[in-house]
């Protein structure tokens, strides 16, 4: 066994040399458009499990290498990987032998709260939100606190309270306890070597003609999606047509509605994210249809990743079963592109199975496509009426 685990060893230092020029661990930083970490080296067809997104310019240490990935220690019981278009190597980079947190301050503007905390370096961090009572957890690998001093002002009306634990030594939990139940999102920055943390508050009024909405028709341009059992028809036509009549019925309730696409147009994840990064909607609704190697299987689903976002896909996966439909299921931690920002609350909706002729069928008819459109619109209101709960 000793020999065996020794001969790997052998292999992935050989790997590392052949693509870092170096045996020894290698200092860089993260760069690239939505650079992220991935928990391991399992994949499917969406890849592999992210644990996160990160800045640009966070120091990472490599000490691995697979063909797509390096592997990043974290901390010293923490490690992940990164994809290598996004490490840059910096020699000049020397990683000390610790970094501490310093001074916070909580404070809101007329939009958002802030939670700012001050660091000795850019580290890498992961978050997740938690439920009964809303909470939001960042954890910054690396960090160990000396953290004497935290500012909290008035000003501040989503965050309820703000504490912070040390549950390895190098291992800092800043913890966000907010004042409502449902989670409307948060992003997480730096500013220099200060870590800012934005939470978006609960919308004053909970009505659709007050908020904005993104909706995602996706596939499109050179991405067709997946085809219909019976008549061939194109996953991107329709997923348009029904996002085309969400639109209708949103703006029919005076919703105010971003499209991420309007045409037959190809658009990237990136470029998606992008738009809805500058769009700033309050929550989006991504629309897609279903395929599936056995004929047999039909229905409808909805799709989360982070559970503080669970609510909204409850309420329209109830709501698009009232059209008929069979139930495929309510899915989390979906390892979608657009179910990855943490910033807002989204939905990912398979409306049904393009492989399934029954579905088909349907799919193809403008009115169930009405129906749907009505039926996802009833559950957004719904939830909006529980978040005043």
């Amino acid at each position: 066994m000793l020999r065996f685990s020794l001969f790997f060893l052998t292999i992935f230092n050989i790997t590392l040399y052949a693509q870092t020029g170096s045996l020894s661990p290698v200092n860089g930083k993260t760069t690239g458009l939505f650079p992220y970490l991935e928990y391991g080296m399992g994949a499917d067809r969406l890849g592999g499990a992210k644990m996160t997104y990160l800045d640009t310019g966070i120091l990472v240490q490599v000490v691995d290498s697979t063909v797509m990935n390096y592997k990043i220690r974290l901390s010293g019981q923490h490690h992940a990987y990164l994809p290598k278009i996004h490490f840059q190597r910096t020699d000049s980079i020397r990683r000390q032998p610790w970094y501490l947190t310093g001074s916070w301050k909580v404070w809101g503007d007329d939009k958002a709260d802030f939670v700012s905390v001050t660091l000795d370096e850019k580290l890498p961090y992961r978050s997740y939100q938690l439920l009964h009572p809303s909470r939001i957890v960042v954890e910054v690998f690396g960090a160990t606190s000396n953290t004497n001093w935290i500012t909290q002002l008035q000003s501040a009306r989503e965050i309820k309270n703000v504490y912070h634990e040390q549950p390895e030594d190098d291992l800092f939990r800043i913890i966000i306890e907010l004042r409502h139940n449902q989670h409307w999102g948060y992003q997480v920055a730096y500013e220099g070597k200060r870590l800012l943390i934005k939470v978006k508050r609960q919308p004053p009024v909970l009505s659709l003609s007050r908020m904005k909405i993104a909706v995602d028709a996706g596939h499109g341009g050179e991405n067709n999606g997946a085809r219909g059992k019976e008549t061939g028809i194109l996953e991107k036509e329709y997923n348009l047509l029904i996002a085309k009549e969400l639109e209708k019925t949103l703006k029919a309730e005076k919703a105010t509605v971003f499209m991420t696409r309007e045409k037959d147009t190809s658009l990237s994840m990136n470029e998606r994210l992008l738009a809805l990064q500058k769009a700033e909607p309050d929550f989006l609704i991504s629309i897609h249809l279903n395929s599936s190697s056995k004929d047999s299987i039909r229905g409808t689903s909805t799709y989360y990743r982070y559970i503080g976002y669970r609510p909204l896909t409850e309420h329209i996966q109830k709501a698009m079963l009232k059209t008929g439909l069979k139930e495929f299921g309510n899915i989390g931690s979906f390892n979608f592109t657009l179910s990855g920002p943490t910033e807002y609350p989204n939905c990912l909706v398979e409306v049904a199975f393009l492989s399934n002729k029954e579905d088909e069928k349907l799919i193809r008819s403008s009115v169930f496509r009405k129906k749907v459109a009505r039926a996802i619109t009833e559950g957004i209101k719904n939830w909006l009426n529980a978040c005043r709960n």
